[in-house]
């Protein structure tokens, strides 16, 4: 997912919706941590304002627009691995998705929201699956982590298309191969078709042969 900037936003939201959007992220801009002129850190003793508003997003923006509303949230609030955590621990689908689609957007330390793709690729919820295979995966995820997260596409019929940086990280992977025709080789005896997202990911493991 890209994420549309403010303006794009903006664009595509009522009246109504954009003041509460710019209201909302005032409130992020505002609190503890957020892109504020002041930088020196606090610590509050309860959830700032402004996450209640990362919940109550679709209800406002509509939920076509709710992602999109919360990741700019998150930015603005610059939100760090604790609130993420915690925004994800108690959140509903819909927030996890968006915890993990602001990941590559927010200025973590690295490897900062591996625990949260991990727990998002142990789930069986195509939406958070999907949305943890994104640019994030693609930078942190070891190469172990990553191809079973890829399997996890397949085995959930998430589009590998969902996975970026495919390419990339699929080729010359011979450790991936042999995954992949392994588990096709369990699907064709169990008399069950193999998904043709495999085939396409086998084919990225060959290295282009030179003449």
């Amino acid at each position: 997912m890209t994420t549309p900037t403010r303006e794009v936003l903006h664009d595509r939201l009522g009246d109504a919706a954009r003041a509460w959007l710019d209201a909302a992220l005032a409130e992020a801009g505002a609190a503890p941590g957020g892109a504020t002129d002041d930088d020196t850190p606090t610590a509050p003793s309860s959830p700032p304002a402004w996450e209640q508003h990362f919940a109550s997003a679709g209800r406002h923006c509509g939920q076509e627009h709710a992602d999109a509303a919360r990741v700019l949230l998150l930015r603005e609030a610059r939100a760090d691995a604790a609130t993420l955590t915690r925004l994800y621990r108690q959140g509903t689908a819909a927030e996890r998705r968006a915890v993990l689609l602001a990941l590559p957007h927010l200025q973590l330390a690295p490897a900062d929201g591996v625990p949260l793709v991990e727990d998002a690729l142990r789930t069986n919820d195509t939406r958070l699956v999907a949305a943890a295979v994104g640019p994030y995966a693609a930078e942190h995820l070891d190469p172990h982590a990553w191809r079973h997260a890829l399997l996890k596409c397949l085995f959930t019929g998430v589009p590998v298309d969902a996975a970026a940086r495919l390419g990339q990280r699929a080729h010359g992977d011979a450790e991936l191969a042999r995954m992949l025709g392994d588990y096709a080789a369990e699907r064709t005896a169990a008399g069950r078709p193999v998904p043709a997202d495999l085939h396409r990911v086998l084919a990225l493991t060959s290295r282009t042969e030179e003449s």
